[in-house]
């Protein structure tokens, strides 16, 4: 029996969750979900977006499953997803980007996954204004040798361990020449232990360029905190979009997974959400327990009911009548 912190999120995110929920428990695998609030449903039930029993949890488990959560955008809390991953020392996030058979992309045959540094950079949260008037802020980008080594020491590892054959340190060391710098040194060191493992460097906005011109060139990504942010939405759009895409936040002795697109208030309760990219998440989380049979299961399931594109939601289908919950017991059924 594994126990679980379960955050059902924001707008889409119980509708998702609750379907994803449900696949996983019919995979056979014994989960207890402990249920959480976090967001702005914990703002409006405790006051606070993450409230303190949701800390507890997620301290006693160690593994979170978490729906998507509502930051507004300038003004407020900063970034809820942000704080847990500080607060849990998630430092890696691992974002897969691959082509889906049924799902309408420019490319065929891409296979990404970024690996981000997730605690340290200019999402720090180091920032403030300079003046009164608040009409200067500045913001600083914290980059630590400990941090870029075990970045790239998992992106290492990652590839290592699941059959990959590249690594791609992106950087902008051209002109950051000490926090990217850092970063492109270590990257060095720490691939120069890894022969069998190929290796290169691409500046970042060169690294852009090529991703939308012959995206088959890469296989693993490994870059900086928001750089990663930038280049792992750029890759979920070669493939399909947020809708469609997992993400994993790890740490040493932590790990949350989650669904990495908004809360979608404006389709909130209206029953036409993907939840592929939560079911997904799930997938990615079975792996990490150990689950591997219930994750391919489900997996290949998924990816059935995505290719036959008759029991999916409408972005995948315009002619779809398929809700949410419908995709779900199809997929259910297809396990």
């Amino acid at each position: 029996m594994h126990n679980v912190t379960l955050i059902k999120g924001d707008g889409i995110g119980p509708s998702i969750i609750d379907v994803a929920v449900k696949i996983i428990n019919a995979s056979g695998v014994k989960i207890n979900w402990e249920e959480a609030d976090a967001g702005m449903a914990a703002v409006e039930k405790h006051g606070t977006p993450i409230p303190d029993a949701t800390l507890a949890s997620i301290e006693k488990n160690r593994i979170a499953f978490k729906g998507p959560l509502t930051t507004p955008v300038g003004k407020g809390f900063r970034s809820i997803n942000v704080a847990l991953r500080q607060e849990y020392d998630l430092y890696a996030n691992v974002r897969p980007a691959k082509t889906w058979k049924g799902a309408q992309t420019r490319f065929d045959n891409v296979d990404i996954v970024v690996v981000r540094e997730n605690t340290e950079g200019l999402y720090a949260g180091l920032e403030h204004y300079l003046t009164k008037e608040k009409d200067m802020a500045e913001s600083i980008a914290l980059v630590t040798r400990k941090g870029c080594e075990r970045i790239v020491e998992y992106a290492f590892q990652y590839a290592k361990q699941n059959g990959r054959k590249k690594v791609t340190a992106c950087h902008k060391a051209n002109i950051l020449k000490f926090s990217s710098g850092l970063f492109l040194d270590v990257a060095k060191e720490i691939a120069a232990r890894y022969p069998e493992i190929e290796f290169n460097e691409v500046i970042v906005d060169a690294a852009c360029m090529h991703l939308v011109m012959n995206p088959q060139k890469f296989d693993v990504i490994v870059t900086t905190n928001m750089f990663g942010d930038i280049l792992s939405d750029l890759t979920a759009g070669l493939v399909g979009g947020l809708g469609l895409i997992p993400g994993a936040n790890i740490g040493a002795n932590a790990a949350l997974f989650e669904a990495v697109h908004g809360s979608a208030p404006d389709i909130a309760g209206k029953n036409i959400a993907n939840p592929t990219a939560v079911i997904m998440a799930g997938v990615m989380m079975l792996h990490h327990l150990g689950e591997h049979v219930a994750a391919e299961k489900i997996q290949t399931a998924v990816e059935k009911i995505i290719s036959e594109g008759k029991f999916v939601t409408p972005d995948l289908n315009p002619d779809s009548k398929t809700g949410t919950i419908e995709m779900g017991e199809a997929i259910i059924a297809s396990m």
